[in-house]
């Protein structure tokens, strides 16, 4: 492992986590339109989320801290695809790193670590649905093997605009 990682521990989240994981999502919905959440939550209100994400099974959550302070850098999870039982087989993706974090590799840290914990889960597919642009997800997702399936035009309207989100798929 590169010595710029070194400082970094990958862990399943816990419930310790809630209050860091809600301020770097809230983040997102607040200032990117990478999450199509258009209002801020508090912790008790994603605790059902993090709760979703237990430490063994597909739907899985993967929190990056700093080793000497405790500090939350991102965390990446595996959630269902859709509701329907025969997607049981399929999740969806998605990683979020702490503003201050980004260009520090903490992204690839979390994926290799959540795709090493779902390698022994009855799982055939991965997919990932990115707001464009976003170039830096694009080149992450690209870098463990997802490979682009289409792009659903204008499907979500934040910040006064239409946003296009292209799809990637993954075999696990």
């Amino acid at each position: 492992m590169p010595s710029e990682h070194a400082e970094v521990q990958v862990r399943p989240g816990v419930e310790d986590d809630l209050e860091a994981l809600t301020n770097i999502y809230n983040h997102y919905v607040r200032e990117t339109p990478i999450t199509f959440d258009t209002a801020v939550f508090t912790p008790e209100e994603r605790r059902p989320w993090l709760l979703s994400h237990p430490e063994d099974g597909p739907y899985r959550l993967m929190v990056a801290s700093d080793t000497a302070s405790g500090e939350i850098l991102g965390y990446a999870t595996s959630s269902p695809h859709r509701p329907k039982a025969a997607y049981g087989t399929s999740v969806e993706t998605t990683v979020y790193v702490a503003p201050h974090a980004g260009r520090r590799g903490i992204g690839t840290l979390l994926y290799k670590a959540l795709f090493e914990a779902l390698s022994g889960e009855d799982l055939h597919r991965a997919f990932a649905g990115i707001t464009q642009p976003n170039e830096a997800s694009t080149r992450l997702h690209a870098g463990f093997g997802f490979r682009y399936v289409g792009t659903y035009s204008e499907i979500g309207r934040k910040f006064g605009r239409y946003w296009d989100v292209a799809w990637y798929e993954k075999e696990l």
